[in-house]
């Protein structure tokens, strides 16, 4: 085993959850993991999250190929530069100054980027557009707000499935692919984690916006419709009627 540097033991030793633990000593045991070893060992069938866990406790991991079983190329993983120990990670939250927060509510307005939906702030969560994992070493920090993104808890969770399951994150992980992204910039992009969708997410508040909505519903219910075909029937009426 070659010998890690201070500040990574530093902070691995600080490392209470049971996922990157576990990553964590099979590193400093052996040097490297693969995804293999992470799946076939350790029973965690989605390698990139167990890593994903290590690196959002501010531990960084370098990502390089080695030869499977099968003889097929394979992913791997070790610790990497302590230069890049993340600052604001803790626990695998974001930690950020209040005053960043503020800032970007005062550029964005206090609501969910993906949704729209208005939010107090201290129910909406601080995000990288492109994930840690396919930025790698250009990961933006407070310097560059336009890196970053309000969600609420739930869009949150969405965009980490989708980024997790997308076919740039778990192969060549192209950050400018990323910038394209619905899951990055909702209001312009060319691409839904690769794939040609296009979405919108619309949500009703308030009584009359709420009675209109179920007027909808109603309305599509006795058309036989789905509330969402009712709605691209009435956009694609009025795109002909144009």
């Amino acid at each position: 085993m070659s010998q890690v540097d201070k500040r990574i033991l530093d902070i691995v030793n600080k490392v209470t959850k049971k996922r990157p633990k576990t990553v964590i000593a099979h590193l400093l045991e052996h040097d490297f993991i693969t995804t293999e070893e992470i799946k076939e060992i350790y029973g965690y069938h989605h390698p990139p999250r167990a890593i994903r866990d290590v690196r959002e406790e501010g531990i960084p991991i370098e990502t390089f190929k080695v030869t499977g079983s099968d003889g097929r190329k394979i992913g791997a993983y070790k610790f990497g530069d302590p230069e890049q120990i993340g600052k604001h990670k803790l626990g695998s939250r974001n930690v950020f100054p209040k005053a960043f927060k503020q800032g970007l509510i005062e550029r964005y307005g206090s609501k969910c980027a993906i949704t729209g939906e208005q939010f107090e702030g201290r129910y909406l969560q601080i995000v990288h557009r492109v994930p840690d994992e396919v930025a790698g070493d250009l990961i933006a920090d407070e310097r560059h707000p336009e890196q970053f993104m309000l969600l609420s808890g739930t869009a949150k969770r969405q965009k980490s499935w989708a980024c997790e399951h997308c076919e740039n994150f778990l192969g060549v992980k192209d950050s400018e692919k990323c910038q394209s992204c619905y899951w990055a910039y909702p209001d312009s992009y060319t691409h839904l984690a690769t794939k040609e969708i296009r979405r919108i997410e619309l949500v009703w508040q308030e009584t009359a916006e709420v009675k209109e909505y179920e007027k909808m519903v109603s309305e599509s219910s006795e058309a036989g419709k789905t509330i969402q075909d009712y709605l691209k029937e009435i956009l694609q009426k009025r795109h002909e009627s144009d």
